[in-house]
């Protein structure tokens, strides 16, 4: 259907459901009332339509950080951690809306959005106390009669552009680093789901943050961050998404040398030894696998099992994703509907390529009976190292298993790959834990688990993951200068 009919959002506080964006302290329209629509992946039906700012809308977003900087960035350190505080009470005082809000717009099961925004809360939480921490630091001097400081300070205006599967999430992670620092932001959500970013930006309006100090500008991304990389004023800017897009962005701020953060894309491996607790490692490797339907940066997308164990392993992890109950969000299911068409093409693409190369399907490999966006939880075995999902982000609920016969093969088919974001390993060798967390090429490793985020860990990548560190000090490092100071007495 070319132009599906509405489908109505129900909340507690229907205001939160915002439908324009929100620059200086105000909610405003797209120019001559241009509007982009948002529709639920579960239902295909249209929720409503969000203000489409352009690049002049973009650039009024920046005026009114740049007007609110200096305020903000004078303002005592305890005074921004309360305003953090009170926002992040907000959040959680809303929590059901929040989570609900998500579920239309994005597709993922009520449970994990519900853990989505405690997880969101937790970094406002988190910075609220961070921002009382930046201290001044003393340097030995190597001159006489000079005294020397290290002093660290807001960069300035900073963009933040968020992905659409983790819409709160990923707004927090970034928004209140950058405000515990003392900067004001302008952000850009993903037009695919732009309601949860505006609740949380109505919930901080609530908790008292002042005018221009938090900016939401929607509409498409091209009219809206294209200007944010050319504009001086800019200083840093924050990406969450694909590599491509980083790598596009990389470019267009080169121009004006901002700072950079970019948490791009994954290709996680999973590698299985034979020692492993099996049942476990199954259960957590469909864990690494499914969880936000597999639309996850952090998704296993390899997972190599050593051969004594490979049969068990593929046996008993198909049977769980069989297991796996889909239906939509608000149903709370294991699966919801992927994000969009591209989404659900690429897993067909990926599944047939690999059965054309030999893989066998053990569970799934089919659209799901429910139709849409939804697909089967899919398992392929014995997937040969040149098909395109053992290269490639699948971003969905598909999983390639392969066996391996050695420790050296498994890492070195682990590292075959311009990602690294984060690798999953389960043995019960201490010796091998050691060596392998060595030698694997990932930033993150998770260990006989699968969860290893939070607002106190540096989450990132290496390689062409992307560059620096969300979460955690060095998240709000991330938004700072080191000012040197050097004085000399007489």
């Amino acid at each position: 259907m070319d132009h599906p009919m509405p489908d109505q959002i129900v909340l507690e506080d229907m205001r939160l459901h915002r439908s324009f964006a929100y620059v200086d302290g105000r909610w405003v329209a797209g120019a001559e009332g241009a509007a982009i629509a948002v529709t639920d992946p579960a239902t295909g039906l249209r929720l409503g339509e969000v203000a489409a700012l352009d690049a002049a809308g973009a650039g009024t977003a920046v005026d009114a950080a740049e007007r609110a900087f200096a305020g903000w960035a004078g303002r005592l350190p305890q005074e921004r951690a309360a305003l953090l505080r009170a926002w992040h009470a907000e959040i959680l005082a809303n929590r059901e809306d929040l989570a609900r809000l998500m579920v239309r717009e994005q597709g993922k099961p009520l449970s994990e959005a519900r853990g989505e925004i405690d997880y969101a809360a937790g970094f406002v939480e988190y910075y609220a106390e961070e921002a009382k921490r930046p201290n001044i630091e003393g340097v030995t001097s190597h001159l006489p009669d000079a005294e020397m400081e290290l002093w660290l300070e807001p960069v300035g205006v900073v963009a933040l552009v968020t992905p659409w599967n983790f819409p709160s999430a990923m707004l927090t992670r970034k928004a209140a680093a950058a405000l515990a620092a003392g900067c004001t932001v302008v952000a850009h959500p993903s037009a695919e789901t732009p309601f949860s970013a505006l609740a949380l930006a109505e919930l901080a309006e609530r908790a008292g943050l002042p005018a221009g100090v938090l900016n939401i500008v929607t509409g498409a991304a091209p009219e809206v961050v294209r200007p944010w990389t050319e504009d001086p004023r800019v200083r840093a800017l924050s990406f969450t998404g694909s590599t491509g897009i980083g790598r596009l962005l990389y470019g267009q701020c080169a121009g004006t040398v901002k700072k950079l953060v970019m948490e791009l894309g994954g290709h996680a491996p999973v590698l299985v030894f034979a020692d492993a607790d099996l049942d476990r490692a199954v259960a957590e490797a469909v864990k690494a696998k499914f969880a936000t339907s597999g639309q996850d940066c952090l998704a296993a997308n390899r997972i190599y099992v050593e051969r004594p164990l490979y049969a068990a392993f593929c046996e008993r992890f198909a049977a769980a994703t069989r297991a796996l109950r889909v239906g939509p969000g608000m149903a709370d299911p294991d699966i919801g509907p992927l994000m969009h068409e591209r989404a659900l093409a690429r897993q067909q693409a990926h599944v047939a390529d690999a059965v054309a190369r030999g893989a066998r399907v053990l569970a799934g490999g089919r659209a799901h009976p429910l139709g849409g966006l939804f697909y089967a939880p899919t398992v392929l075995a014995d997937v040969p190292e040149d098909a395109a999902i053992m290269r490639e982000e699948t971003f969905g609920p598909v999983a390639a298993i392969a066996p391996f016969d050695d420790e050296a093969e498994a890492v070195a088919r682990a590292n075959a790959t311009e990602y690294g974001l984060v690798a999953y390993l389960h043995t019960a060798d201490p010796r091998r834990i050691y060596r392998l967390t060595r030698a694997l090429q990932f930033a993150m490793v998770a260990v006989n688990r699968t969860k290893v985020t939070g607002a106190p860990i540096p989450f990132g990548g290496m390689k062409q993951s992307g560059l620096g560190r969300e979460g955690a000090r060095t998240g709000m490092a991330e938004f700072m200068e080191i000012k040197y100071v050097c004085r000399d007495w007489h």
